[in-house]
């Protein structure tokens, strides 16, 4: 057995990927079944779960509710509905303007010395170095009414003799979204980074001979080289923002609710597990749905040809 496994390169992959096929089956794949489970359960008056078979879930998740005034059998209520699509819009808003400042920042540190390369590097992951939780009481810092941005802003207005009212950043969704951006930065910077540190300095040479400007020798052989990195950029940032609830209890004060609030109010406050397991499950269907979507618009991360 063992001379045919030496032999055999099929065998031998197998070998070497059953530990973490194991390993993700257990931790992965049951509990997801689990969740699925108990997704379609009724909870108990102590927040225990009745393994039966009821869509009442799914149904209250996308507004359908039987609690209505007037004595009505059914009516609409867009509350998580709304949740669904809040968390839809800033996972969205979040990963546009984090390829806005991510991709210039990644160029800048392409194109630079070799030799200052790895200190920009090292300046974007010195953030990662420190507490997610203690990043975002930073910003609550930062943008609180007697904050540092309120400071600054009322020593100016004052210099220039404007009346100067300080301003209500924190709280807000723009706080919200100013905290994922700021969290979630790295992630796209270092695969663009990647993609646009392989590329052949002779394509730019070839591009010059033929006559190409700096504007379309960016469209035409940066660009298409170095969407590898904001694909996978983008998948790196727009799943976690989905499913992440600290940035927005933290700087939205409890008041910005995402669909990763409510599922972990569901299962710590409210004890509701079937309604929770419902909701991360349509969580999870979500974000395969646009991942997948993009993935096949833009390729998984594989080299793109230059037509």
């Amino acid at each position: 057995m063992l001379q045919r496994l030496r032999e055999s390169k099929s065998a031998q992959g197998t070998f070497l990927a059953l530990p973490t096929t194991i390993w993700l089956f257990i931790l992965l794949i049951i509990p997801l079944i689990l969740t699925l489970i108990v997704s379609f359960g009724k909870r108990t008056p102590d927040g225990g779960v009745i393994y039966t078979f009821t869509l009442d879930n799914y149904t209250r998740l996308f507004g359908y509710s039987t609690d209505c005034p007037d004595g009505q059998a059914a009516c609409f209520d867009p509350l998580y509905v709304n949740i669904l699509g809040r968390s839809l819009s800033l996972a969205f808003n979040t990963t546009f303007f984090v390829i806005g400042l991510a991709y210039p920042l990644a160029y800048f540190i392409a194109r630079a010395h070799p030799k200052q390369r790895n200190l920009y590097l090292f300046m974007v992951l010195i953030p990662l170095w420190t507490n997610f939780v203690i990043r975002v009481y930073a910003w609550m810092m930062l943008l609180r009414k007697e904050g540092a941005i309120n400071i600054i802003l009322g020593w100016v207005m004052n210099l220039l003799n404007i009346p100067f009212t300080p301003l209500e950043m924190l709280y807000t969704p723009g706080a919200v979204l100013v905290g994922m951006v700021y969290e979630f930065l790295p992630f796209m910077i270092l695969p663009i980074y990647t993609s646009l540190e392989k590329i052949e300095p002779s394509l730019y040479e070839a591009a010059a001979d033929l006559g190409a400007n700096a504007v379309k020798t960016f469209l035409r052989v940066t660009l298409p080289l170095s969407m590898p990195g904001v694909v996978a950029g983008t998948i790196l940032v727009f799943i976690p923002v989905m499913g992440t609830f600290i940035v927005s209890d933290i700087l939205g004060g409890r008041q910005v609710i995402l669909v990763g609030n409510l599922i972990q109010r569901q299962f710590l406050d409210a004890r509701d597990p079937t309604f929770g397991s419902a909701a991360s499950l349509i969580l999870m269907v979500m974000t395969l749905i646009v991942t997948y979507f993009y993935t096949r618009k833009f390729g998984f991360g594989e080299e793109i040809v230059v037509a």
